[in-house]
């Protein structure tokens, strides 16, 4: 598939420090590309470098194959954290003024209906939901017909409810073919969206791929957490400590009903212990050694009343 945009060997620096230490990437065209990392990764630094908001230092960046033109600007759409709008005008009136800066541009009810605002178009700005407000801020980097779209958080502040409906969006501007380049801190955000990812820590790629090859490489098995004061010498044997963190360790099962089994058999209060399967949380974990924050798994969490176990999904 032919790449819609290539970064080759980009550094930024900022007195001794690389913010962007030698990253490259290629993202083909009609895909959704996630960068996550946590603070400090030079992911942002990454984004706004290929924006044009700041310059690098070395490196090159191409877009269709040619160094980024005075047009460039004009065929890419940015969806930042937080746009203020203006509260005397209505949705409708808003998509409008930004409309008219553009040469070339999407009707207005075309985007209100791919993003979902149709029913709040006479509202004014100052007047609709969050929610509502993160898909208006979307609708305006859609405005101008991009064929690159950068989403940064797009889904940061939302309820449960509110996320899964931008979700839906996005996933309806995948349809239509366009290119996202997407920064999240929600793990089940980039693996449902993200056709391909690329971890960044300490100003580097340190891995990249589909969700699917990312888990299956940097994830062997089922994570267990319990306290640390409930292991036994038994357990231990058969499931030496993959992790220590604030009380709590981690041990990897490739068969997690044994290893509750054997829990049980210790006199293990399960209550006491959480399940996690597979996931990308789970290789940025591994990766990194840190998690993303904010987490979202507060919606994605189910208790199992039965048994008294945690299980993450």
């Amino acid at each position: 598939m032919t790449a819609i945009l290539e970064v080759k060997h980009l550094f930024k620096r900022y007195g001794k420090i690389n913010a962007v230490d030698g990253v490259s990437f290629a993202i083909a065209r009609g895909t959704c590309f996630g960068l996550l990392g946590p603070n400090g990764a030079g992911k942002t630094t990454t984004i706004e470098m290929i924006e044009k908001v700041i310059q690098p230092d070395d490196g090159t960046i191409l877009y269709k194959g040619h160094s980024r033109l005075a047009g460039f600007l004009e065929e890419v759409g940015i969806q930042f954290q937080k746009t203020e709008l203006l509260a005397f005008l209505t949705v409708r009136e808003t998509l409008q003024t930004f409309q008219h800066l553009y040469r070339t541009a999407m009707d207005v009810d075309e985007v209100m209906a791919l993003c979902g605002l149709t029913h709040v178009s006479l509202q004014l700005n100052d007047k609709i939901s969050g929610g509502q407000k993160q898909r208006l801020w979307l609708a305006l980097a859609l405005i101008n017909q991009p064929e690159l779209l950068f989403l940064d958080e797009p889904s940061t502040g939302l309820d449960p409810h509110a996320r899964l409906d931008l979700w839906r969006v996005i996933d309806k501007i995948k349809q239509k073919g366009r290119t996202i380049i997407l920064t999240t801190h929600y793990m089940e955000e980039a693996e449902k969206l993200c056709d391909e990812i690329a971890i960044m820590d300490q100003g580097k790629i340190i891995a990249q791929g589909t969700p699917k090859t990312l888990i299956s490489t940097y994830c062997k098995g089922i994570t267990i957490t319990l306290p640390r004061g409930s292991l036994t010498a038994n357990i231990i044997k058969q499931y030496p400590v993959h992790r220590e963190t604030n009380g709590y360790v981690e041990i990897e099962a490739g068969d997690v009903n044994r290893c509750l089994k054997l829990f049980l058999s210790e006199g293990i209060d399960l209550t006491d212990i959480s399940i996690r399967t597979p996931n990308l949380e789970g290789v940025f974990l591994n990766l990194t050694g840190k998690r993303l924050a904010p987490s979202s798994k507060e919606s994605f969490q189910r208790k199992n009343k039965r048994n008294g176990v945690t299980q993450d999904v």
